[in-house]
């Protein structure tokens, strides 16, 4: 129940340190986590703003190899704080846009991180939640794990997430969930696309553990350059333009030092320099 999801006491979150945890192992995976567990994760524009500049940080930091978007407690995301939404209410349409920007811009941020990213989802995910998992490149959801498309249950619309999650679940199903609000349940969500794998809550971190180490096996660049050439020819035409595009990118990859070491070290039969 969307109202019941919702239902939680007011909390004022000072300390950035509180509400997103960021960590980067050894092995350069940062793992960014939701840490608002007594009301659902939901996130306010601190929240947004702490996640934008979280985001921001591992993207441009060399020692990630990638990223890992997780929440503390029994939600994985509620979406708007119901506080936040009632600040809104009193906003001017200047106010509103403002804030409704720097929404676009977080998650513009997570969908556009030039590193692999994978949100690990434990449990209910609605409204802004969704648009989380549907920006991030995989998903690896327990079998508790709920979504709900929610906006238009309080008269709004699912609008700055709504090119993401179109993407994710295409356009026939998006027109069915953005209008009922009905749940979705994991293994509907994976049959949709908009998870990866749904596996027992005592086996996330394994799967998710499984994933990395395949990701961590393949050059940091190529990995990269991959995800890009995957959002730029995902919705183009295949004319000229395209293939010529792609033929310069596999010539600049092959002419590259991750690239001339990898080639060696598959021909020598060793490991490249990037595996530790």
């Amino acid at each position: 129940d969307h109202r019941d999801l919702h239902s939680f006491p007011t909390r004022r979150s000072s300390d950035l340190d509180n509400i997103i945890k960021y960590h980067v192992g050894d092995s350069g995976i940062a793992t960014i986590t939701l840490n608002r567990p007594d009301i659902h994760n939901a996130f306010d524009d601190t929240v947004v703003a702490a996640l934008t500049a979280a985001f921001r940080q591992a993207g441009e930091d060399p020692a990630v190899r990638l990223v890992v978007l997780a929440s503390t407690g029994k939600s994985f995301c509620a979406g708007g704080d119901l506080n936040w939404m009632r600040r809104m209410a009193t906003y001017t349409f200047e106010e509103n846009l403002r804030d409704s920007n720097m929404l676009a811009e977080m998650l513009r941020t997570l969908n556009y991180l030039p590193k692999p990213t994978i949100a690990r989802v434990q449990g209910a995910a609605y409204g802004g939640g969704v648009g989380l998992v549907a920006c991030c490149d995989m998903a690896v959801a327990s079998p508790e794990a709920v979504f709900c498309l929610s906006e238009v249950k309080v008269g709004l619309i699912p609008a700055t997430i709504g090119p993401y999650v179109v993407r994710a679940i295409g356009q026939r199903a998006s027109r069915r969930y953005f209008t009922t609000a009905e749940l979705i349940s994991a293994d509907k969500a994976l049959t949709l696309g908009l998870v990866s794998e749904v596996v027992a809550s005592d086996q996330l971190d394994e799967c998710i553990a499984g994933i990395t180490k395949n990701l961590l096996r393949n050059g940091p660049r190529s990995v990269g350059e991959a995800k890009r050439l995957v959002l730029d020819v995902a919705d183009g035409e295949i004319d000229a333009a395209m293939i010529a595009d792609t033929s310069q990118r596999i010539a600049e990859t092959r002419g590259s030092d991750e690239g001339r070491e990898g080639l060696t070290a598959f021909l020598e039969k060793r490991k490249p320099a990037w595996i530790k």
